[in-house]
């Protein structure tokens, strides 16, 4: 863990290619199937990617246009980046046959200043003839690839118009990593229906999954989509996060955390034009990244710390 108290995904790429890496956002405009119709509408409740994406990112550009661009604006703001990953984000980016897919990568492949690839997508929309085929190209390049799971709670995917359940997350996840592949998964703290006493009696859960890496987001009630009309509508439903609450929460969720899991992200970031209302604030991620590492520090808490020990939830 260096000199972290919890397993930094900075660090994870700073051995693995020693050296500083930086990555590129694409949206190389996928669907889900959630949203086109082949098992629902509307997608995911809370969903929105214009809200994560940057400015540079937008499927009107080719994926060609989107590396250059992304390249330039990252050397400007990171000047010692010696590499970059393609990162393939918006939406379910295996949501297409496999001879789209290969079109689709192409170009990141071939480019000398990417050094591997992350891929977004949803467990329900990965195969085993996929599978080989970035089983393939791991031989050569880093590739990773990271489904999002948001919960573990098959009551809480079906209300948030999920359309797959958490088995089905685990075994992909398994299938994934039986691959030897990068293997990542994607958690959501705040939707409807839970509360921290579930989160903490459900991290066993996550601790079973074959994952390499884990990302936690805070739920933001984002503007015009379905998950904001539930939240006016049964607000008691909802646990959310202030800055404070959230990073006392999580400076203790991840004593419980397997030790070996490398946390790519703690929390989420939304412009505030996106968001229904501010329960977070304008707080940059950085801020609150420095705010966290400084409670860990104060409470002399760690990743894994209580990893194998019985949870008292009336203690949180």
């Amino acid at each position: 863990m260096s000199n972290r108290r919890y397993n930094s995904y900075k660090n994870f790429l700073l051995k693995r290619f020693g050296g500083r890496i930086q990555k590129l956002t694409i949206d190389a405009g996928f669907s889900c199937p959630n949203r086109d119709g082949a098992i629902s509408s509307g997608g995911c409740s809370f969903c929105l990617n214009d809200a994560f994406n940057p400015s540079y990112c937008t499927p009107e550009k080719s994926v060609v246009q989107q590396l250059t661009e992304g390249i330039e604006f990252h050397a400007n703001r990171y000047r010692r980046a010696e590499g970059y990953l393609a990162y393939f984000q918006a939406f379910s980016n295996t949501y297409a046959p496999l001879s789209k897919l290969k079109e689709v990568y192409a170009p990141a492949l071939a480019n000398p200043l990417i050094k591997g690839i992350v891929v977004g997508t949803r467990p329900d929309c990965m195969d085993k003839e996929k599978l080989a085929y970035f089983k393939s190209l791991n031989e050569n390049i880093f590739v990773s690839i990271e489904y999002g799971v948001e919960s573990t709670e098959d009551r809480t995917l079906q209300r948030i118009n999920r359309g797959h359940d958490f088995q089905c997350a685990a075994d992909m996840i398994a299938a994934t990593a039986e691959a030897g592949i990068h293997t990542g998964a994607h958690f959501i703290f705040g939707l409807p229906g839970e509360n921290p006493d579930l989160w903490f009696n459900n991290i066993h859960k996550i601790n079973n999954l074959a994952i390499n890496s884990v990302k936690f987001h805070q739920l933001q009630i984002i503007k015009d989509r379905p998950i904001e009309r539930e939240f006016y509508e049964k607000r008691d439903d909802f646990y959310l996060f202030d800055i404070n609450n959230y990073i006392d929460f999580i400076t203790e969720y991840i004593t419980y955390l397997n030790p070996n899991f490398i946390i790519e992200r703690f929390a989420g970031e939304v412009p505030p034009r996106y968001l229904a209302f501010s329960h977070w604030g304008t707080t940059r991620y950085d801020v609150v990244l420095q705010q966290i590492e400084k409670r860990l520090e104060e409470k002399d808490n760690f990743q894994g710390k209580r990893f194998s020990s019985p949870i008292d939830i009336h203690s949180k």
